[in-house]
């Protein structure tokens, strides 16, 4: 049954890996988040601006401690004193080079899916950034878009928590679909194509189950 098992996630990885190619993304496949960095840090040259979308699975690397040091220019959200500093910060990071992020879900016919709370992360990698390094652990693929959905609004309340939100979700574990200002799904986008104004948009899929 095991052997079986392995067959299938092999199966499903190949036929995402090869629909997203179809659909115009990059595609690099990694065995675990240490050689997920580096093949990060090669694609960014020294002196680039970058920005970075909250995420688990870039929590896993150590990708935040170096964009935060001399070698590059970061777009420092992370630790701004109060809300307005953090926001201007992420609209001025819409001019970066990079956008280095994560995303909720891919579909196997080779879409991108993720959900917003405030808009930086899916403006971003819809439009920006020069360029958008996608990095995600192989769970998040799923089987169409209608499945999709069922998984934001599974992480939405899991998001809720860990940032410390105060909405319904966050006390109930499950989405209440509210108005609340700080609700973690007030953006959801749908990327079909890795086509981009200014390049393509790269994928590093981690070759584990990671994050949410």
């Amino acid at each position: 049954m095991k052997e079986i098992k392995k067959i299938y996630l092999q199966d499903k990885l190949e036929l995402t890996v090869e629909n997203l190619r179809k659909n115009g993304f990059e595609v690099e496949i990694v065995e675990n988040v240490h050689e997920a960095e580096k093949l990060t840090l090669k694609m960014i040259p020294e002196g680039s601006s970058i920005s970075m979308g909250g995420s688990v699975t870039l929590g896993m690397t150590g990708l935040l401690k170096e964009f935060r040091s001399e070698k590059y220019s970061f777009f420092e959200r992370f630790n701004q004193p109060t809300w307005d500093a953090t926001v201007k910060v992420m609209r001025e990071s819409l001019l970066s080079d990079y956008l280095v992020t994560g995303t909720n879900a891919i579909t196997e016919d080779g879409m991108l899916m993720q959900m917003d709370s405030g808009g930086n992360r899916v403006a971003g990698m819809a439009y920006g950034p020069k360029n958008v390094i996608v990095i995600t652990g192989i769970n998040k693929i799923i089987k169409d878009i209608h499945e999709g959905y069922e998984r934001l609004y599974y992480v939405g309340p899991l998001n809720s928590k860990r940032l410390n939100h105060k909405t319904p979700c966050n006390f109930t574990g499950k989405c209440e679909d509210c108005m609340t200002g700080m609700r973690m799904c007030n953006l959801i986008s749908v990327i079909r194509s890795g086509n981009r104004p200014f390049g393509k948009t790269k994928i590093i899929l981690i070759n584990d189950n990671l994050g949410y």
